[in-house]
């Protein structure tokens, strides 16, 4: 999910006094080529990928005319990171992506933007027909699910991380849990107690569609409007939650955002930076949960690309201005990104998503600071 590899690399950058912390923490964090031939060309020479040539998306606008030479060029660097809701009896490989965001870090390397992009847009997922955007991981991984994003933003990747949902618990409990406004009244659909007092899911998710029905005699936990402080589970279970919320899934980006900006000032405050045993139990959660692609280039040498950027230089943007761009086919809701998210992608291709931000502000996701 986006910050979380910016999180775990201003973590690591503002200690990097303290050499022997840095090199550990390197060695924690699991690396893997996620990104495959989708990835910039470290070398200089163009990669053959050539997306003049695939299928335009469907419902949206149309693929970006841009060559090989052209994406190898973008100035800035963009980073692709997944989070994986996968529960563990399932199969992590098979899990389809929950949250998918791109992260643009400016030229300059002093500013990072997040953009989220709907799991549910409709795309032509190359070799796969159409389907939902989330639907790419579980057909074809971490790699598949970068072309696709490619076809839609036009963005050539420099790197790439995946996340799962346990390792958000872990990294939360690890710093001592983080405060959260609450900006809309969230009832979750799978936190719930009985009238015994034992934890249990308030809903059940009926497919296809999952819908929630409600299960009679179980209370479901409630996050009401305002701030506070968030454990792991509560956190965990706050930015999961869609099905009940009146802007669905934009909502729960934006909360999923918040939490991110949320857990990267709390990794980089003095409580934990000063105190040895938390940071270590928070670099050794990042660790555990964190895998990246640096599509050729050290960890060490992303730290040292983005020791400039911290909390206050993350921007959180939203597509389609977080309002609901639906159509239904064939019995399933799909989202279609509108013209103006493309000039999005645009500004981010030509390191302008500043200008983009400061020209439509309604895009931009306000800090939990300022709840409502």
């Amino acid at each position: 999910m986006k910050a979380w590899f910016v999180t775990a690399a201003v973590v690591l950058s503002v200690a990097l006094g303290a050499m022997l912390v840095w090199q550990h923490a390197v060695g924690r964090i699991g690396e893997a080529d996620l990104l495959g031939d989708t990835g910039r060309d470290r070398a200089g020479e163009p990669r053959q990928i050539d997306i003049r040539s695939a299928p335009r998306m469907w419902g949206g606008p149309g693929m970006p005319s841009a060559d090989v030479e052209r994406l190898d060029a973008e100035p800035g660097r963009n980073i692709l990171l997944v989070g994986l809701d996968a529960r563990p009896e399932e199969d992590r490989a098979a899990a389809r992506a929950d949250t998918v965001i791109v992260v643009h870090v400016t030229e300059a390397g002093d500013r990072a933007y997040l953009i989220s992009l709907p799991r549910d847009t409709r795309v032509a997922i190359p070799g796969h027909g159409t389907d939902k955007l989330n639907a790419a991981f579980a057909l074809g991984g971490f790699e598949l699910l970068a072309r696709t994003v490619q076809q839609i933003t036009g963005l050539v990747f420099d790197a790439g991380a995946i996340i799962d949902f346990a390792g958000l618990r872990k990294v939360v409990d690890a710093v001592g849990g983080v405060e959260l406004c609450v900006d809309e009244e969230t009832t979750s659909v799978h936190v719930g107690w009985d009238a015994k007092g034992k934890e249990t899911p308030p809903y059940r998710l009926i497919p296809p569609t999952f819908r929630p029905e409600r299960i009679a005699g179980v209370r479901a936990q409630v996050y009401h409007v305002g701030c506070r402080h968030f454990a792991g589970w509560e956190a965990l279970d706050y930015v999961r939650q869609r099905e009940l919320i009146p802007d669905g899934d934009y909502g729960r980006q934006r909360h999923q955002q918040q939490l991110l900006r949320a857990l990267a000032e709390k990794i980089t405050s003095a409580g934990v930076l000063a105190n040895p045993i938390a940071l270590n139990r928070a670099i050794g959660a990042v660790g555990d949960s964190l895998t990246f692609d640096g599509n050729g280039a050290s960890l060490t040498d992303w730290i040292v690309r983005l020791r400039a950027i911290g909390p206050a230089d993350l921007t959180l943007l939203r597509t389609n201005a977080g309002q609901f761009n639906t159509e239904q086919r064939d019995g399933r809701d799909y989202e279609n990104l509108d013209e103006l998210s493309e000039t999005l992608f645009a500004a981010a291709r030509d390191d302008r998503v500043g200008e983009f931000a400061a020209a439509y502000p309604d895009w931009v996701i306000e800090s939990t600071r300022s709840p409502g």
